[in-house]
């Protein structure tokens, strides 16, 4: 393996909680964004590597099989939550990857209480979970504007 090679691990929120404070024991800031990530895309990529410059340790929060599937429909995901933490751990942005079963990510949010809260351009800052016990834990919720023409959707409306 070279020394550029890596893969984030994925954690239960019990050890991201002990490896989040390890790293603000070190003066380290954490930043948290979460999906689906069910059909990786550019749009994705461009949203996590923006997180990562926003602060020095990146947390993603990714959605379990029975959640997507309550939230898109019973033909999602299309891959398995294995395969979704696989390929997020392969992200060189990527610094930890905790996977949720709520259909949200608050109680992982306000467990974590990350310095710096990441959505897409779609949401606004009130109506991002989490947002509200961030900014009054003194932390930001940051909008990424989203990359044109990329939507897992819209993709998979493509296949079908």
């Amino acid at each position: 393996m070279s020394k550029n090679s890596r893969r984030a691990p994925v954690l239960s929120f019990d050890s991201a909680l002990e490896l989040v404070a390890a790293k603000r024991e070190t003066g380290q800031s954490i930043v948290f964004t979460n999906g689906c990530f069910d059909i990786l895309h550019p749009g994705h990529l461009e949203i996590l590597e923006k997180a990562s410059l926003m602060g020095d340790f990146l947390v993603v929060g990714v959605n379990t099989d029975g959640s997507v599937e309550r939230l898109k429909g019973a033909e999602r995901p299309v891959q398995t939550l294995n395969s979704r933490t696989a390929i997020l751990s392969c992200i060189r942005f990527v610094d930890c990857v905790v996977p949720f079963e709520q259909d949200t990510p608050q109680n992982l949010i306000s467990l974590l209480l990350p310095d710096v809260l990441v959505k897409g351009g779609d949401y606004e800052v009130e109506t991002v979970v989490g947002a509200e016990e961030v900014i009054r834990n003194g932390g930001r919720v940051e909008i990424v504007s989203l990359l044109k023409g990329f939507s897992t959707t819209d993709i998979l409306k493509g296949f079908r």
